[in-house]
């Protein structure tokens, strides 16, 4: 077997994310590396931060971060997959979208409530895109379905994480 020890734990932990399918979470990269979560978190950031005038970027789900493209690399990545131009969302898929990754975790009943009218197909569409799952069910009569954004939403939109959406404006403004 290969001796690793003259890799960096920043290296391996890039190497790690290169092959990962998906989000890996923090404990798991520690365990792997036999660090704390804590050290991780702090190596992702050094890591993060060669990579702001590079091709990649790190984007976080909760405790968990995925290697990815850099969003201002997209058409150019979209031209070299020969991917057709992406559909677009309807105005009701954005609102229902909106509604989502700002209110998240949220049922259907309460977006149909704030939109005032019935979002089933907006959120089949969300749904068939991957840009909304299903985050388990409210504990209530009924037990309706609680949706939130998931990590291609984020790539979408090229954000690392939920909190770095735009703030919502005031009501007065």
């Amino acid at each position: 077997m290969p001796d690793n020890s003259e890799l960096s734990h920043i290296a391996l932990l890039e190497s790690i994310l290169f092959v990962a399918s998906g989000p890996v979470s923090t404990s798991r990269l520690g365990k792997v590396l036999d660090i704390s979560p804590a050290r991780v978190r702090s190596l992702l950031g050094e890591l993060a931060q060669s990579y702001v005038k590079g091709g990649l970027r790190l984007q976080w789900m909760g405790q968990s971060v995925q290697l990815t493209s850099a969003p201002e690399a997209s058409i150019v990545i979209e031209r070299f997959l020969g991917l057709e131009v992406t559909t677009r969302l309807s105005q009701a898929a954005l609102e229902v979208l909106a509604i989502i990754a700002y209110m998240q975790p949220i049922t259907r009943p309460s977006i149909d409530q704030i939109r005032g009218v019935n979002s089933d197909g907006a959120l089949r569409t969300l749904l068939s895109k991957g840009l909304i799952e299903e985050r388990g069910r409210m504990d209530t009569p009924g037990r309706p379905i609680l949706y939130g954004t998931t990590s291609e939403f984020l790539q979408h939109f090229g954000l690392s994480i939920i909190n770095n959406l735009p703030a919502l404006a005031d009501e007065e403004e």
